[in-house]
């Protein structure tokens, strides 16, 4: 192989994984949107299937600004859902750490030794 062979496969290779990355971005965005009927993702399928260059620029320049929305949305629900989850898990002050720790006491799941040595991790 010459070397502008390699470098028109190179291209095309390029052109082709973007090509496919894109694709795949359209259909999740397709799917992702809930104000879009089944009907219109599926006529927006099969024209992506039999004319996929011309219905991906279609569906980039009409829905294009909607798929930004979408993606800032989802961005935002999964950040609001972490937060949530390390607020959660994170722990929490030692007052309740200690309240906590005095409530497994009085329901008997642990012993005075295990209770005070929560309350001193706690404090610590």
């Amino acid at each position: 192989m010459s070397f502008w062979e390699v470098l028109w496969l190179i291209v095309v290779s390029f052109a082709f994984i973007a090509y496919l990355l894109m694709l795949f971005y359209i259909v999740g965005d397709l799917f992702r949107d809930r104000d879009t009927s089944g009907w219109i993702k599926a006529i927006w399928v099969i024209f992506l299937i039999f004319l996929p260059i011309l219905t991906s620029l279609v569906y980039l320049i009409a829905r294009g600004a909607g798929m930004q929305e979408r993606a800032t949305a989802r961005a935002e629900e999964w950040q609001a859902a972490e937060t949530e989850y390390i607020r959660k898990t994170a722990g929490t002050n030692p007052a309740a750490q200690i309240a906590d720790a005095k409530r497994l006491l009085g329901e008997g799941t642990i012993n005075q030794q295990e209770f005070e040595h929560l309350k001193a991790k706690a404090l610590a």
